[in-house]
């Protein structure tokens, strides 16, 4: 089974090795996991995987595998009689307990048999078939202490020893799931480590060097700690129809925030144009001049723009066509700017690449930034943006 397992991953462009495989079998040999499914797969990923990013290609190959199967194939799935117990005496009477003491999970399941034969129609309430509410053993929205849900959500009981329904894994992959670790894990690929500032940390390969030297007297060396020295700007669009889009900025906002030293942050709306702000509730008294931005950051810092470039095309185009004030010079003049000055830029946009071809105004953005620079807001297209970025 574990080879043609393994072969499966390989088959789904999973990069996993012969090593790895060696490993997991060293882990079910020493019984780390039980018969539970869902035991290995926690230990199969753990041992298998080493990127977080394929971790939802992961799923997908596990589910078309074990698709149908409840339990590892020559594991006993060992269930403590103190859980059918515990839950009788909890919630029981005493005539209850003593009825209920004597179905054990064998039981329990020679039961569910007889009844999937010989029911024959929808049940509800009750103590014997299979249906909502009620006390049977089987179904939802009822109660027992120790029985099998079929169908439907929890009420709240947890009671159940097993849940009959199909097992889906993440039907995902680096296209559409964000979340603050997953884009850390892409912002990674921009980095140039650097050290510099204060000597703090223990340069450990000096200090036995500077020792043996001393002839075993203790020389301490330090050094600064290493950090990335990637300088990046950020551009976020807010408000509009960024209001859709909220979440998934604040989870890349945060990543950034703790992944780059150097970064600093300036929102627009709609598009860039004279003016930015740090600061959306003083974003009329404290606008700061897009010149100034540009003469105080150097040409080594990286650009990153975000917004779905979803407006008039005359916001872009023409002078004065801001929604919300006179603008004296066009977006693309601005954009034109930005770009000359700061040759490294790209823009990550929300919306579905593939629907970027239905709104003129995203045509005309990349158009003035270059069509390459702009990528989905997707943890591959982060990925794509940070390769571009690092050239």
């Amino acid at each position: 089974m574990l080879v043609d397992f393994f072969l499966h991953l390989k088959a789904r462009e999973l990069p996993v090795s012969t090593k790895e495989l060696l490993a997991l079998l060293e882990a079910l040999e020493a019984r780390l996991v039980s018969g539970s499914l869902d035991d290995f797969y926690l230990i199969s990923r753990a041992i298998l995987i080493k990127n977080e990013a394929l971790y939802d290609r992961f799923d997908l190959a596990f589910g078309e595998y074990f698709k149908g199967i409840e339990a590892l194939p020559g594991f006993e799935v060992m269930v403590p009689e103190e859980w059918l117990t515990l839950a009788a005496r909890k919630h029981l009477s005493e005539a209850d307990r003593a009825k209920l003491e004597k179905l054990s999970y064998e039981k329990i399941f020679e039961q569910l048999k007889q009844r999937l034969a010989e029911q024959k129609e929808r049940h509800a309430g009750g103590n014997k078939w299979i249906g909502t509410a009620g006390t049977s053993p089987y179904g939802h929205g009822g109660y027992n202490p120790a029985g099998v849900r079929i169908g439907g959500d929890s009420v709240g009981n947890r009671t159940a020893i097993k849940v009959w329904e199909q097992r889906e894994f993440r039907n995902l992959d680096d296209s559409v799931d964000l979340g603050v670790r997953n884009i850390k894990v892409a912002l990674r690929r921009l980095r140039r480590f650097a050290r510099q500032g204060a000597a703090t940390e223990l340069d450990l390969d000096g200090t036995i060097a500077g020792t043996a030297r001393n002839g075993g007297w203790l020389d301490l060396h330090l050094r600064p700690e290493r950090h990335n020295a990637i300088k990046v700007l950020l551009f976020l669009d807010i408000g509009g129809s960024m209001d859709d889009h909220i979440a998934a900025c604040e989870e890349l906002f945060s990543a950034a925030r703790s992944e780059f030293k150097h970064l600093e942050h300036f929102y627009f709306h709609n598009c860039i144009y004279e003016g930015l702000w740090k600061d959306n509730r003083r974003r009329h008294s404290e606008k700061l001049s897009t010149w100034d931005v540009i003469h105080t950051y150097g040409p080594d810092y990286k650009v990153v723009i975000v917004g779905d470039a979803s407006m008039s095309p005359y916001e872009i185009s023409s002078a004065g066509g801001s929604v919300e004030h006179w603008n004296e010079e066009s977006g693309a003049t601005w954009l034109g700017r930005l770009c000359r000055t700061w040759s490294h830029a790209v823009w990550l946009n929300p919306l579905p690449e593939k629907h970027w071809t239905y709104t003129p105004s995203i045509r005309m953005v990349q158009k003035v930034i270059g069509e390459p620079r702009m990528f989905p807001l997707t943890i591959d297209g982060l990925e794509r943006a940070m390769r571009t970025l690092s050239r």
